[in-house]
């Protein structure tokens, strides 16, 4: 079924909470718009979505969503220029990779129109709760989960996809320093690593409260099998200058394929900045931080979109990387970035979308 943003019902609620928000002080994704997006997949197809006020979801204990865990999300942001134009930042991608991520995990894909169409109605019902103040933004969030039920071990037959969002700050604030982990992994060939499914994240809490109890705020994962090679950031990917050529290891089925990632590898060709999409043993990262060719670390992703790290730890010893570097290329790529979604700069690769 085709849909049209105008074909979207909505439903507005009686009781706005806008004015009890403080858009100059805003923490990240703890704030919740007046509106969702809503729809259900029943008997093979996916109803019509609309858009209704934000209240909770009412599931019966037997819903596989409890049991087996077929979840998939994504995190996009919606902002608006000077002019109050609302524009997102390459939101085909983030609906491409959530049919990926639900085909990964046996959920049935989400037809384009009506990812787009629906983003655009709730985008336009709820425009007010689109912050202009500086590094702030609409964090969106759309989820599909399984709520079909049943105890036996198997996909569900009916999903529910919605879309909130969350006028948001800083993802993080402060010093970043990272754990690299030799114990635990986030993920192994031949599994979800590449998909955006609830249980990715679900594992990282608790090696990544181990480490923040050790003082660090975030992981480094590495490989499953020899734990030799970096290979993301946290909940982000990762990048590392050495001397003046920027790193990142390749996507494979235990990687996320990030839409930031993909953006900086293009911006920082188009800058001239040499880039080499290569594995990178710990040890390199240790013998470059011992001989001060490591200049810049730092995870990418759309929350954050690029946050610094001030240094990392492995085996009992901390390495810390230089500050107030002049030419930094973290702080380049971010305001080439953020300039294209705040509609400042010239979008040459077609990344911005105008939300009409």
């Amino acid at each position: 079924m085709d849909v049209t943003t105008n074909q979207i019902s909505v439903e507005k609620t009686k009781n706005t909470k806008i004015n009890d928000v403080d858009f100059n002080n805003l923490s990240f994704g703890s704030i919740y718009m007046d509106h969702m997006l809503v729809c259900d997949y029943k008997n093979g197809a996916w109803e019509a979505p609309k858009v209704v006020p934000y209240q909770p979801i009412s599931l019966d204990p037997s819903a596989k969503i409890f049991h087996y865990g077929q979840s998939i999300f994504e995190g996009m942001k919606a902002y608006k220029d000077e002019q109050d134009t609302i524009w997102m930042f390459r939101p085909l991608d983030n609906h491409k990779r959530l049919n990926l991520s639900a085909k990964r995990l046996a959920i049935p894909e989400i037809p384009e129109n009506y990812f787009m169409e629906g983003l655009k109605a709730l985008l336009k019902t709820d425009s007010d709760w689109i912050p202009q103040s500086p590094g702030s933004s609409l964090y969106i969030r759309p989820f599909i989960f399984a709520t079909g039920l049943g105890f036996h071990a198997s996909p569900a037959d009916e999903y529910k996809f919605v879309i909130c969002g969350a006028p948001s700050g800083s993802y993080f604030s402060g010093e970043v320093k990272v754990l690299i982990e030799e114990t635990y992994s986030r993920s192994a060939n031949g599994g979800v690593g590449f998909a955006k499914a609830g249980g990715n994240y679900a594992g990282q809490f608790y090696p990544t409260k181990l480490a923040q109890d050790k003082g660090y705020q975030q992981v480094i994962w590495t490989d499953d099998n020899t734990h030799e090679y970096i290979e993301e950031a946290g909940a982000m990917n990762v990048f590392v200058r050495i001397n003046d050529t920027l790193l990142t290891c390749p996507t494979s089925d235990r990687i996320l394929d990030g839409i930031t990632r993909k953006s900086i590898l293009k911006i920082a060709e188009d800058e001239g900045i040499k880039t080499e999409v290569r594995k990178i043993k710990v040890q390199e990262l240790v013998d470059a931080a011992k001989d001060g060719s490591l200049k810049e670390m730092f995870g990418a992703g759309t929350a954050a979109v690029i946050s610094p790290i001030a240094g990392f730890g492995f085996r009992d010893n901390d390495y810390m990387l230089p500050t107030n570097l002049e030419n930094s290329y973290a702080t380049l790529l971010k305001d080439r970035i953020t300039s294209i979604q705040y509609n400042k700069a010239e979008d040459k690769f077609g990344w911005r979308f105008k939300v009409e």
